[in-house]
């Protein structure tokens, strides 16, 4: 059963975080954190959609990782884009 520990929103993002458990036969039950990451639009129909993206707590940092280098290229193509116009 999955328990829900904190809720944190930011504009249209939604992160949840949750405590879960399972029950391994040879060891019982066990316990481990997930987050969920929830994205709220509006469609061409004012139909409200939403995206749901799970993470372990080990892929959080994995994530993280390639959000910075996505966002470093995107500053760095910027400042290229800029110069060439410039010149």
């Amino acid at each position: 059963m999955s328990k829900l520990l904190k809720s944190l929103k930011s504009g249209n993002f939604e992160l949840s975080i949750w405590e879960n458990e399972k029950d391994f036969e040879d060891v019982g039950i066990v316990g481990y954190q997930t987050i969920t990451i929830r994205k709220t639009w509006k469609d061409n129909n004012s139909l409200t959609r939403d995206q749901r993206l799970h993470l372990r707590k080990q892929d959080i940092e994995r994530v993280l990782v390639l959000l910075r280098k996505a966002q470093e290229h995107l500053l760095l193509e910027g400042e290229n884009e800029q110069k060439g116009a410039i010149n």
